[in-house]
Order: structure tokens, then C-alpha cells, then sequence
């Protein structure tokens, strides 16, 4: 028999009571140079690019472009010129384009590097077929990033030639749709918080009836979430990151960081009332609600490590960001809160609310009459119950399989956006694609027959393709081994035209076109790009799935001691994660209750965000699933009873797990109360699948099935006797006891 392997997180947490002021010092430090960190470090950290860190196609492509034609990609944007009255061939129509020419090339080489406009050109592509709109194609000077910062320069210009002439002026293009997002995301992040924290301050006030004790694991939460954006800045320096880690550090921080603290406040709490002194306290709940959320913690992580398998900034970006704050959140609630407890004391009651605490005081740590109540009537019939629960998530999963994934892009910003506007002036009266063409690379000789061949060959089938915009541009580097063949294409470059040009190319056009000719052809640009993040989602969804599901088996074999808990855990945890998937594309997808939440309905769901739901739900079904089946299995061990041990467990957990489901569904609700559509499916989709989980799962189908399987629900081989006998929530000096006497 192994022993019983015991962390001493009890100790810790005794240590840091004994030394409040030593360790609140210590992460006020910490908070400190993370200030600092983000001051200095964080806007330089952060990109609305998204970089590929394999190598598909169009990388190649865009590689051979910067090394041997062109050097570093030129950031293309378009001023559009509009007026209903007057065209391009009236005199005061020129004049003012002229004027607004001139005022953006007095900005200077720091903001353009180059442009051109029709006047100048004398280019008939440039005017829209009724002669009332022209754009002026320009290059921004620098990086994505230098362009995003300068883009208002430009709007400032632009916005002066409007006023000035009457004329309708906009810009649109890569840098001012990447700052138009920057805007949009800070805007919903500042909705988010203003949403959920009154929120979840509500809900804290009614779980523990004082503002004290409320208001600690907000506070905790905050310092998780400083310290974790704090360390994303300084990683950002080598490993630049999507700008959307801040929103996900924020979300996750306020939901795990709010939960923790709940657990382990509430705990002592509960100690205290059954008359503990307060380091005795402090330390049996270290020993057992810390306990538990270290494991949790670990579990949540383990699932967010899937996303750092896929090869692509994104989700590296999404998936160290949310680790990063997952783990200062459990440190946090191990040292930090501890400290803080052990200075407060019986004051964590104080600042009592009225009627609120009345309630909470009348009742007796171990009641829980309606979770009794439940767990009766679940359990005399489990196997109705048990069908029920999973007809319930079984139902909306089957939509899962109608799921379109994509990009919505500049199409998703709202309509207000100047970039959006302009957007779709560009798309009716020209192409997006001039500012995103397709474009193909190709690396050999262009001067030997057989490429010019193959070259005419290609030009010949895309002019009878109609999602081509205008005439081919080629362009060959100085040593003729090199050539681009620049395609505008119809629609945004995330769209279904234009990607589906790049397939049509990669799959008809070039190997017609180029068979048996000694050259490598490859397609690049934004379309292709974003093919490739598409094709990309697709391969590595599976992957991510075994990923995260093996290792939250294994951990939870260790963590419980059996076989059957961990695979019963993973399947209602996929039926519950397969339930979210169905309802954001019936409410997304398919529009049912989009506009009675306040969504967009929109053509497809983010490529990314069934990955990042699943690797976040995965972890956090999981956190009720290690504190609730912890507080079973320790009653189990203790007693071999395991009907009264599941009674016993729901009984004691179920107020705080619901009082911490409800918090993490406000702070979801709050992304998705946004108005990027991507932060909509994302904060819907983990909001309906806690609400789920911690009801359905939770309340019916964990003690239905736990009622059926009895006693084989900690069933584990002998070959798998020498596993270390973890125990997720040690269990009280006066539970040993009994245990013991008991024993006797």
C-alpha cells in the first residue's frame, strides 16, 4: 500500500499568517515592477498580427518575397474619395483631391513611404465606374505596428480635406481596421469590467453577508491580473503577443481569481464558526480549500497547455496569457490570501450587510436543504435522471457538427467605424482587394520559355474567373529568379471568395498552368494567409482534443484514485462542452436569440475560438469537478458510504460552487455584452457552458451516475496500486479522529 501523499499546503499558508507583512510586502513588490513592466513594456509587446510559427505555404511565399524582391511587407492603406454631386472630371473635384495629396505627403517619410492617386497615375482603376469615387492607394512607412500608432495622422489629414470640401473622406486598410479593433477591444474590455465586478460584488455579498469578506477576492483577483498582464509585457519583448492576451487575462483573471479566493475565504470562514483559532483555521483551510485549488489550478493549466501546440501566435499569445494569470491566481490564494487573513482574523465578518448576514449566520455550516433536496430525488431515480441530463446536453451538441469556422474581420466591426465604412465603399465600387490581393510567388527563371509559358497559361484562366479584380501585375527582383504576380480579388480577405480564389489556384489554376515546368509556384497575401490559419484550426483541433483529455485523465487518476471517476468526469464534461459548441451556432450561425442577447448574426464562428473554448471549459469544468469530488471521496474514505458521501459532498460544496458558477457567468456575460462578435461567441459560449456545468452536470447527472456505479466509482486496478494516494482536501483534525475511531 503507498502512503498517503500529503501537500503541505497548510503549512504554507500557516507560514504566511505568522508573516502577514513579510509576504503582503513581498507582492506588493511584485505589483509593483509589474506596473512598471506594463508602463514601459506592454505597447511594445503587443501585435494585431497573427504570425505563423510553422512554415505552411503562404509563409514560404511571403519569405522568398521579403528576401529576394521586395524586403519587408509595405502596410497598404486607401484614403476614398466620395462625393454624390460631382466627378472625377469636374475642376473642383481635383482641386481638392490635390490639395488632400499634397497634405498627406507633407506628413513625411515617417508616416507614408509612397502613394499615388489618379490625377497623378492617370490610372482609370483608381475611379469607380460612375466617376463619383477615387481612392488613393498609399504605403504606410514601418511595421503593422508604427502604421497603427501613425494612422490617426493620417485620419487628422483626412479628416480636415472633409471639412474643408464637403467631400465624404475615409481611410481603410491594415492599419487603420488593426487600430479601429484596438479601440473596439479596450472599449469592451472597460464594458466587461464595468459589467461584472458590481456584478460579482453582488453575488459575494450574498455568499458571505459582509463586505468584507466580499471583497477580498475581488481585490486578490486584481493583483492576479496586474502581476499576470505584468509578465506578458516583459515575455512579449521575445515573443510578440495577439492583442487580445490583455481581454483574456482580465476574463480569466476575474474568473479564477474571484473563485479561488471564494473557496478558501469561505473555508475559513467556516472554520472559524465552528470556533477554530484563527491560525488553526487559516491553516486546516490551506490544508483542504487551497489544496483543492492547486489542483484545480493544475488541471485548468494542463488544459490550457493544449493551446501552445498549435503553431501560430494566436494561440500561444491566448494560451500563456490565461496560464500566466491561472497561476498567479493560485499562488495568490496560497500565499497572499493567507497573509491577509492572518491580519484581518475575525474581522473578515465585519462591515456586515443587513438581512444578508442574519441569513448566513442562522444557518449551520453543514446545512444545505436544498442540495439535500436535489440530491434525494436525483439519486431514488438515477437512471431517469441520468437520461434526462444527458438528453438535455446531448441536444443542442448536435448542432456542433452544423459549425462553419472562419474569420469575420472588418465585417464584424460595427457600422459606425470609419474602416468599415470605407470597407464597403471599396468592396462595392472596387475591390478589397487592392489593398489585400492574392499573391502568387515564383521561384525560377522567369526569363526561360517554359515559365513565360506557364505564366500566360495562368493568366489566361484567372481573366475568365470573375473573383479576380483587373489586370495581373508581375514584377521580377533584379536577377530574374524571382516573380510576383499580384491579383486583387473580390471581397474581404477573409472571405469565402477570396479564400477560395487561393484554393482554386493552389489546387486548379497552377498545376495546369505550371505542370512539368522546373519552378515552385507558391500563393501568399492576406487570403492565402488566412486559408492557411483556416486549414490550420482544422488540423490541430483533433490534436488539442487527445492533448487535453489524456492529460486531464492522467492527472485526474492520480489526483482521485480511480479509473471510472476521471472517464465519467471527461464525458460529461464533453457533453457539456459539445452543448456550448451547439448553442453558439444556433444562436451565431443560425441567428435563434441572437438580437434578444444583443449578437450579430454572422456567417461563420471564429477559428479560433472552438480551440480556446475547449482547452478554458475543459479546465474550468474541471475545477468544480476536483473541489465537489474531493469533498466526496474524502466523506467516502472516511465513512465507505457512498450514497451519504455524495449527499454529504453536494450538501457542503453546493452554495460556494454555485456562488462561484454565477460569478464566472457574469464575468463571461460581460465579454460578451461587447461589440466584437468574437469576444460575443467566445464570453456566450463559457458563460451557457458553466451555467451547465454547474447545473445539469453538477445537481443531476454527477450523483445520478455516482448513485448507479456505487461503489466501482473508485475503482482502480491493483497494477495501478503503487499511484501516489493524493488527497485533494485533507481532511480536518476532528474528521481524523472520527476516521479513526471509527477504525477501532
Amino acid at each position: 500500500m503507498p502512503g498517503k501523499f500529503q501537500l503541505s499546503t497548510g503549512k504554507l499558508a500557516r507560514g504566511c499568517a505568522r508573516r502577514p507583512w513579510l509576504t503582503i510586502g513581498i507582492w506588493i513588490l511584485i505589483s509593483i515592477l509589474s506596473v512598471l513592466s506594463i508602463m514601459f513594456f506592454l505597447g511594445s509587446s503587443l501585435t494585431t498580427e497573427m504570425k505563423f510559427t510553422s512554415n505552411p505555404e503562404s509563409e514560404q511565399g511571403r519569405q522568398l518575397l521579403i528576401n529576394r524582391l521586395r524586403g519587408p511587407e509595405k502596410i497598404n492603406e486607401v484614403v476614398i474619395v466620395t462625393s454624390p454631386n460631382s466627378t472625377v472630371d469636374d475642376p473642383v473635384y481635383k482641386t481638392q483631391v490635390d490639395l488632400l495629396a499634397l497634405d498627406l505627403i507633407g506628413l513625411g517619410g515617417e508616416v507614408l513611404e509612397g502613394g499615388t492617386y489618379y490625377y497623378q497615375a492617370h490610372d482609370e482603376s483608381l475611379v469607380s465606374p460612375d466617376r463619383h469615387t477615387t481612392i488613393l492607394p498609399l504605403f504606410m512607412a514601418g511595421k503593422l505596428a508604427d502604421a497603427e500608432k501613425n494612422i490617426d495622422k493620417v485620419r487628422e489629414v483626412t479628416g480636415r480635406a472633409a471639412e474643408r470640401s464637403g467631400f465624404d473622406v475615409i481611410t481603410t486598410g491594415a492599419a487603420s481596421n488593426g487600430s479601429d479593433f484596438n479601440k473596439l477591444s479596450e472599449s469592451d474590455l472597460q464594458k466587461a469590467e464595468l459589467f461584472g465586478i458590481p456584478i460579482a460584488m453582488i453575488i459575494l455579498i450574498i455568499v458571505f453577508g459582509t463586505l468584507v469578506a466580499a471583497g477580498l477576492p475581488l481585490v486578490l483577483a486584481g493583483f492576479s491580473i496586474l502581476i499576470a498582464v505584468g509578465i506578458t509585457a516583459l515575455t512579449g519583448q521575445q515573443f510578440e503577443m495577439s492583442f487580445f492576451v490583455v481581454n483574456m487575462i482580465t476574463m480569466m483573471g476575474m474568473a479564477v481569481g474571484i473563485d479561488y479566493s471564494l473557496f478558501v475565504v469561505s473555508r475559513y470562514r467556516e472554520e472559524l464558526m465552528r470556533g477554530r483559532e484563527k491560525l488553526a483555521a487559516i491553516e486546516i483551510a490551506g490544508s483542504t480549500a487551497s489544496r483543492a485549488v492547486l489542483f484545480s489550478g493544475m488541471t485548468v493549466i494542463l488544459a490550457l497547455a493544449g493551446l501552445l501546440i498549435v503553431p501560430m501566435s494566436l494561440f500561444y499569445s491566448l494560451g500563456v496569457g490565461a496560464i500566466f494569470v491561472v497561476a498567479v491566481s493560485v499562488m495568490a490564494a496560497l500565499t497572499l490570501l493567507p497573509a491577509v487573513l492572518g491580519l484581518l482574523g475575525g474581522r473578515i465578518n465585519s462591515l456586515k450587510v443587513p438581512f444578508v448576514h442574519r441569513y448566513q449566520s442562522g444557518r449551520n455550516v453543514d446545512q444545505g436543504r436544498f442540495w439535500t433536496w436535489i440530491t434525494a430525488r436525483v439519486m431514488h431515480r438515477p437512471v431517469v435522471s441520468a437520461l434526462l441530463a444527458i438528453f438535455i446536453l446531448a441536444v443542442p451538441a448536435i448542432f456542433y457538427f452544423q459549425i462553419k469556422t472562419g474569420a469575420n474581420g472588418v465585417d464584424a466591426l460595427p457600422d459606425s467605424f470609419e474602416s468599415k465604412r470605407g470597407y464597403k465603399i471599396l468592396d462595392s465600387e472596387f475591390s478589397f482587394g487592392l489593398i489585400s490581393p492574392v499573391e502568387v510567388v515564383i521561384d525560377g527563371d522567369i526569363n526561360s520559355p517554359p515559365v513565360q509559358a506557364g505564366l500566360s497559361r495562368l493568366k489566361d484562366e484567372i481573366k475568365s474567373d470573375q473573383v479576380f479584380y483587373g489586370e495581373p501585375k508581375v514584377d521580377s527582383n533584379d536577377s530574374g529568379d524571382l516573380t510576383l504576380v499580384t491579383l486583387p480579388v473580390s471581397g474581404a480577405p477573409d472571405s469565402d471568395k477570396a479564400t477560395g480564389a487561393v484554393r482554386t489556384l493552389r489546387q486548379d489554376y497552377i498545376p495546369q498552368a505550371f505542370s512539368g515546368i522546373d519552378a515552385k509556384v507558391l500563393v501568399t497575401g492576406p487570403p492565402a494567409m488566412n486559408l492557411d490559419y483556416f486549414n490550420l484550426t482544422d488540423h490541430y483541433r483533433p490534436i488539442v482534443f487527445a492533448f487535453v483529455l489524456g492529460l486531464s485523465f492522467i492527472l485526474l487518476t492520480i489526483v482521485f484514485h480511480s479509473l471510472v471517476v476521471p472517464f465519467k468526469a471527461l464525458l460529461m464534461n464533453l457533453l457539456s462542452v459539445g452543448a456550448a459548441y451547439g448553442l453558439i451556432v444556433l444562436v451565431f450561425q443560425k441567428g435563434i436569440g441572437a438580437s434578444i442577447f444583443g449578437f450579430q448574426q454572422v456567417q461563420v464562428v471564429e477559428a479560433w475560438v472552438p480551440l480556446f473554448l475547449f482547452s478554458v471549459l475543459f479546465g474550468l469544468s474541471m475545477d468544480y469537478h476536483v473541489f465537489l469530488l474531493g469533498r466526496i471521496r474524502e466523506n467516502y474514505i472516511r465513512t465507505g458510504d457512498n450514497g451519504e458521501s455524495v449527499a454529504s459532498g453536494l450538501r457542503a460544496t453546493g452554495r460556494i460552487i454555485t456562488g462561484a458558477a454565477l460569478i464566472m457567468v457574469v464575468v463571461f456575460s460581460g465579454f460578451a455584452s461587447g461589440q466584437m462578435v468574437m469576444f460575443q461567441q467566445m464570453g456566450f459560449g463559457l458563460a451557457v457552458a458553466v451555467l451547465l456545468d454547474a447545473t445539469v452536470v453538477r445537481s443531476i447527472l454527477v450523483p445520478a451516475t455516482m448513485k448507479l456505479l456505487g461503489d466501482w466509482n473508485w475503482y482502480l486496478p491493483r497494477w495501478l496500486g503503487w499511484l501516489p494516494d493524493f488527497h485533494v482536501e485533507g481532511a480536518r483534525p476532528d474528521d481524523r479522529e472520527e476516521g479513526e475511531a471509527e477504525g477501532r
